[in-house]
């Protein structure tokens, strides 16, 4: 009878043990020019180069770049970036996560891409 009462100790423990060292998401390094709290459009690939919008609120323009980075924080309704651009004579929208993630936070892009607009809003 004893061990029938370990047992399911023994099980509690091993998980409580599992979940305490289990790695959390890490935040990647702020990108140049790119501080938290920002979303980041960059002229070249991989977030480099030029940064040809920085920003903490809502941007509506029109910039040819590579790549960009939503380096924005934990904030009910308004972490996340829904990002319009247009490519080849075609408008595209998606909404893009902040670091760390779950989900894409940051992406490079072919030459041509007009970004257009960037909207915090929440949850994808």
């Amino acid at each position: 009878m004893r061990i029938r009462t370990l047992a399911p100790l023994a099980i509690a423990l091993s998980v409580a043990t599992t979940l305490a060292l289990a790695p959390t998401a890490s935040a990647e390094p702020d990108p140049s020019g790119c501080p938290k709290e920002n979303f980041c459009i960059y002229a070249g690939e991989g977030q480099t180069g030029t940064v040809l919008v920085r920003t903490p609120n809502n941007w509506t323009g029109s910039v040819s770049g590579k790549s960009f980075f939503n380096n924005g924080i934990p904030f009910p309704d308004e972490d996340h970036i829904q990002l319009t651009w247009t490519y080849g004579g075609r408008t595209h929208e998606k909404c893009f996560h902040y670091n760390p993630g779950p989900g894409e936070y940051k992406a490079d892009f072919l030459s041509g891409v007009v970004f257009t607009k960037a909207t915090w809003r929440g949850e994808c």
